[in-house]
């Protein structure tokens, strides 16, 4: 199962997908700043509220526009579920998708998978607004 973690200015999302691409379940939680112990705890409530087990998570992906908790969520990652993360807008990650600005850095991961998710949905040219 994929584990994705979107940590934006007001909350945290966690989302769990099967093999198949299907949302099993998902949590929210305040952005504020957390310790690693915070985070598993919190994430441990959460997750015992569903038929998901710490362990049936292999693999996982953070998208982050909060650059101080990047850390926690790594290391909630590596210690409680176990699998490194994937960090959208690290150059090693392919999505498939090509920004043309002159500074393609300066795009938010939150703006990048908007983008990723609207174009498998929908293809082609399109506008995406985000009012988060």
């Amino acid at each position: 199962m994929l584990l994705c973690i979107d940590s934006g200015n007001t909350n945290v999302v966690f989302a769990v997908f099967d093999h198949k691409d299907n949302l099993l379940d998902q949590w929210r939680i305040s952005s504020a700043n957390r310790t690693v112990n915070e985070l598993i705890i919190l994430t441990e409530q959460c997750i015992s509220s569903s038929k998901i087990q710490p362990s049936d998570i292999t693999a996982s992906i953070i998208a982050s526009v909060v650059p101080s908790s990047l850390k926690s969520l790594i290391l909630l990652c590596k210690k409680y579920f176990n699998c490194a993360p994937q960090i959208v807008g690290n150059t090693n990650i392919n999505l498939g998708i090509e920004v043309k600005l002159k500074n393609p850095d300066e795009v938010g991961a939150d703006r990048l998978v908007n983008a990723v998710a609207a174009h498998q949905s929908y293809k082609g040219p399109m506008i995406i607004i985000d009012f988060g």
